[in-house]
């Protein structure tokens, strides 16, 4: 999928009692293709990083290239803008860190496009070890697009759209994003109990059960749906919290849509996917495990203001 907009959290992490406060701020972007979507997009890529100055980096979208090492490659483009960070080589989403890695695991490798999931243990320089995982879930059956009026896999537009709640959940659990959280649940179970501190960024390929409510049934063509998308049900229910949805509680006020974004730089038919359609949503997230030595300070969506709605270009406001 094709999302431009960043997340990006900054969270108060007291690292003892006595010590004083350390802000970690956190990025999810989606790289879009490695940046080659639009002339000069790899250099943006870097620019924006640097920009950026976060601790964690997630990445969506790192396919590797004509046999390169992205990650690799992009550590050494922030090295010469005077950026230091650290990464290790995976395919199709990616995490760089200011800080030296202890620890790193493949959770969900990637295989047939099917999504991917990775973890890197880092400490602060306070000593406090952090489990940082990065994602890029499954792009296929996704079942927010039938509601829509198109296939959640081929993007064919439908007679009509399914507004059969069993039927959308059924598609919605044939791809493979929850057996891929279902891992991260568990894995990140035992990182906890060993006292990191534990976040998880990604495009999830899928909506939140909190922005498709009961006060959001008739906007952004949901056609009258409330639907408990799987993966956020299941990170809620482990415990986790969605770090845009505790600043921004309201979906109405704040729907924090994060695709598709208006690239400037790009055509139209790059930017969507169901053209007849309003198919806004908010689909990359910053989840983190609440935790006594944590506060969640500011989040917000980074990048370009323009949307697309029915196939046009629009300004959010």
């Amino acid at each position: 999928m094709k999302k431009l907009l960043i997340l990006a959290a900054g969270l108060l992490c007291m690292a003892g009692r006595t010590a004083g406060a350390r802000e970690i701020k956190v990025l999810q972007l989606n790289i879009w293709q490695e940046g080659t979507s639009v002339p000069g997009g790899y250099a943006s890529l870097v620019d924006e990083i640097a920009y950026a100055d976060a601790d964690f980096v997630m990445l969506s979208e790192v396919r590797n290239y004509n046999d390169t090492r992205f990650c690799d490659r992009i550590v050494e483009s922030l090295k010469a803008k005077g950026k230091t960070y650290y990464s290790f080589k995976s395919k199709d989403s990616g995490v760089l860190s200011k800080y030296p890695i202890s620890d790193s695991a493949t959770i969900f490798p990637e295989k047939d496009d099917h999504g991917s999931m990775y973890k890197l243990v880092a400490a602060l320089p306070e000593g406090q070890k952090v489990s940082v995982y990065t994602t890029h879930l499954d792009y296929t059956n996704c079942a927010y697009y039938r509601v829509r009026g198109y296939d959640g896999s081929t993007w064919a537009e439908l007679p009509e759209p399914d507004t059969d709640l069993e039927s959308i959940m059924a598609d919605n659990v044939a791809s493979q994003r929850d057996d891929a959280i279902r891992l991260f649940i568990a894995d990140a179970a035992r990182d906890a109990e060993a006292g990191n501190l534990v976040f998880l960024a990604g495009d999830f390929n899928e909506p939140s059960h909190l922005d498709w409510t009961e006060a959001t049934k008739d906007s952004a063509d949901h056609h009258g749906m409330v639907v408990p998308w799987t993966v956020t049900t299941l990170l809620e229910e482990a415990g986790y919290a969605d770090s845009y949805r505790m600043k921004f509680p309201n979906p109405v006020t704040h729907p924090g849509y994060t695709y598709p974004a208006d690239c400037p730089g790009a055509q139209m038919k790059q930017l969507l996917w169901a053209p007849k359609a309003d198919e806004r949503e908010r689909i990359d997230f910053i989840f983190y495990r609440p935790d006594k030595r944590l506060k969640l300070k500011d989040i917000t969506i980074f990048g370009p203001k323009g949307s697309v709605q029915h196939g046009k270009r629009m300004v959010e406001t």
